[in-house]
């Protein structure tokens, strides 16, 4: 069974959202990340979860943060 197109080239496909945050924050840190993406949830009190609430509703900043969390995939390599 091959998979559907839209997915097949997405490097993101599979991975979730909390586990993008969680490494991110493991490899960079909340101060790092908030200098990278501006947003209060990284800045002001951070945690995982607050972070989530956000991404999961604002696009834009879902967008950085997952362009943030490929280039640390592929510096790492």
């Amino acid at each position: 069974m091959t998979m559907p197109p839209a997915q097949s080239g997405n490097p993101l496909h599979g991975i979730t959202l909390e586990r993008v945050v969680t490494e991110l924050v493991e490899q960079m840190g909340w101060e790092r990340m908030g200098r990278r993406v501006r947003i209060a949830c990284f800045l002001s009190d951070p945690s995982v979860s607050s972070s989530l609430k956000f991404l999961r509703k604002t696009p834009w900043a879902r967008d950085k943060v997952e362009a943030m969390y490929l280039d640390m995939v592929r510096k790492r390599r």
